[in-house]
């Protein structure tokens, strides 16, 4: 039971304003990090090079959790309905 994870899926629905809101914070959570990661190589102390490659992981963590949460939702209104 637990192996199907279609089984798990859309047992929420969320509304299309909140998902908007969601796929935008995954946007800038994914842009921070990999513009944060670029600028590791431009630090010189080993303690502040430790804390940006920790920020990095925390941002991808958190965008993945959050694309996890956006797939295993379903919508309740269309995203075509919304952009009228």
């Amino acid at each position: 039971m637990c192996d199907d994870e279609t089984a798990i899926a859309h047992e929420f629905a969320i509304g299309a304003r909140f998902r908007c809101l969601m796929e935008a914070r995954l946007a800038r959570l994914e842009s921070d990090a990999s513009h944060d990661e670029a600028m590791i190589w431009q630090l010189e102390h080993g303690d502040h090079i430790r804390r940006q490659m920790r920020l990095v992981a925390v941002q991808r963590e958190e965008a993945m959790r959050i694309r996890r949460f956006l797939k295993q939702s379903g919508s309740r209104a269309p995203r075509s309905a919304v952009a009228d």
